[in-house]
């Protein structure tokens, strides 16, 4: 066997191929680290093709902020361009805003994530009292409350006249869809809870908290966790959708009324408006796991740590076989972030939507990348698309038109959509008798729901409306569909229209009221099926 060379110049020339192959690895790496090129024609290209109005993109490259820009224009129909310092709304990718909140509190030892919420929350009620007594601060943020899929999402959208503390104490009528811990059913309700306990544990609102010892200590200059500082703020992003075809998201792009869309009261669960300058701030101390860009710390390693730790795990549903790169191995949930892989790469991240805006926040940790994109209009195809196509650039893998995948898929849905709200059996549109076997006075009147509240149906001329009484501007006609059920068509176009079918009881009289969204589409926040209004009093 021959031995190997031991001088130091035969050690050099052994070692110098692995030293060369190291450098070369290195310089890829640094390479494929860089925004991928044409990417401000791609943005410009997206919005044309969708109609959005304009976008805030920020990147961050190994602690250092790549990109921040703005394209497109704040309104449509007006001049002024999104930049680098417009806000936009991010909807639930501020979940992870309230959590950080909580973290400065357990940081400080002043909360623990697994304390009991009602020793820390005065009046906090779930509709069992085991839950109750049992529910910890960490369960309010982890999606697994036995709670369905967006309940109590009435409370405060469309825009209520509700306050946060009365939506919180309504939380004890809410029946639950499964029991405590068993599985994994999106909410906002609980956040909102969240946001009453820091205002319980600290005097000061979610706002004023938020504001005070979040945004400005983590050098996020613009951005604002208050509605009022939102309007006040001239550069901002107006909301568009399409909302004048069949269904939500046919037709032409408008603007919506950005008001309506707000909810004051649910801002712990998405109501932070940030800048893309400002989320590049945010993305830093992310994947700086808590540490500011320029020294110090906003938050500690360990309270990182739990933020990113999988709590509760999401069903993984198989997507078309066009988007079958986009499944997931795994799929979870932490403390306000999802945590999943992308083609067996951990990300970290978390999307949202309200009305008239989609954004998405993303972290690669073991890249030390972290993007966010904000959309000023409901085209989640955009906004979901590139954000795919930046994780396969930072992650190496091949390039593919997302945005043209995603859509032909959600062009499928949409038609399919489009045919379900069409459809009504002929034998019903045969027959003489499918309409109303009421006359309208017979089925007016005040109804209560034990957690939404009072809704009243009255007459008008030989029809009927109908006002959802603590949301204002939730006022609509109701249209004789088949025999006792009707559409809500509201007369705020951009509320999702609703089923209403009016059930009675042996003596003939109307003895309860059920609802359910007419598009199969409709957003989960419109959670019309949890409602079972009853008469408060007889019918005339």
């Amino acid at each position: 066997m021959r031995s190997i060379p031991t001088s130091p110049m035969a050690k050099a020339l052994v070692f110098l191929p692995l030293l060369v192959l190291i450098l070369a690895g290195a310089l890829a790496g640094l390479a494929a680290a860089a925004p991928p090129a044409g990417f401000d024609d791609r943005v410009e290209a997206l919005l044309r093709a969708s109609g959005a109005p304009g976008m805030g993109a920020v990147i961050v490259e190994g602690g250092k902020v790549a990109l921040a820009r703005g394209y497109g224009v704040r309104r449509l129909g007006a001049p002024e361009r999104v930049d680098a310092d417009t806000i936009f709304p991010i909807a639930s990718a501020g979940k992870a805003f309230t959590t950080a909140d909580l973290a400065l509190l357990v940081d400080e030892g002043r909360l623990g994530w697994d304390d009991k919420v009602v020793d820390r929350l005065p009046g906090f009620q779930m509709y069992d009292p085991w839950v109750t007594r049992e529910m910890t601060v960490r369960d309010l943020l982890v999606h697994r409350s036995g709670l369905g899929l967006g309940a109590g999402d009435l409370l405060f959208f469309p825009r209520s006249s509700l306050s946060r503390a009365e939506a919180v104490s309504r939380l004890r009528w809410i029946k639950p869809a499964t029991s405590f811990r068993s599985g994994y059913a999106y909410d906002n309700v609980l956040y909102m809870a969240a946001g009453q306990l820091i205002e319980a544990v600290t005097g000061q609102t979610w706002e004023r908290f938020t504001q005070e010892r979040l945004l400005r200590p983590a050098g996020m200059t613009v951005s604002t966790a208050d509605d009022a500082d939102r309007f006040r703020t001239a550069n901002r992003a107006q909301p568009h959708a399409r909302l004048n075809g069949a269904v939500r998201g046919q037709g032409d792009q408008e603007v919506l009324d950005e008001r309506q869309g707000s909810a004051e009261s649910s801002a712990p669960a998405g109501g932070v408006s940030v800048s893309a300058s400002d989320l590049g701030r945010w993305i830093q101390i992310q994947l700086g796991h808590g540490r500011l860009p320029e020294g110090g710390r906003l938050f500690s390693d360990a309270a990182s740590r739990e933020m990113w730790t999988p709590q509760t795990l999401i069903p993984i549903h198989r997507p078309p076989a066009a988007a079958a790169a986009a499944e997931p191995q795994f799929l979870t949930y932490a403390l306000g972030w999802e945590v999943r892989d992308w083609r067996g790469h951990k990300i970290v991240w978390h999307d949202g939507g309200v009305d008239g805006y989609r954004a998405v926040v993303v972290l690669i940790p073991e890249k030390d990348v972290g993007f966010a994109l904000m959309l000023n209009a409901e085209e989640g195809v955009v906004t979901r698309g590139l954000m795919y196509e930046l994780l396969d650039h930072y992650l190496g893998f091949p390039a593919a038109d997302w945005p043209a995948i995603l859509g032909r898929i959600k062009a499928g849905q949409t038609a399919a959509a489009v045919a379900a709200v069409a459809a009504t059996p002929p034998e019903v549109a045969r027959r003489a008798d499918a309409g109303p076997g009421l006359p309208p006075a017979r089925y007016a009147g005040d109804y209560v729901d034990p957690w939404y509240g009072r809704m009243v149906v009255g007459k008008a001329g030989g029809g009927l409306t109908i006002d959802f009484k603590s949301t204002p501007g939730m006022v609509g006609d109701l249209e004789p569909w088949r025999y006792e059920t009707f559409i809500a068509r509201w007369r705020d176009k951009s509320i999702e229209p609703a089923f209403v079918t009016f059930f009675r009881g042996a003596d003939g009289e109307v003895e309860r009221v059920a609802m359910k969204a007419v598009s199969p589409q409709a957003d989960f926040s419109y959670d019309y099926q949890d409602l079972d209004f009853r008469p408060v009093r007889p019918r005339p």
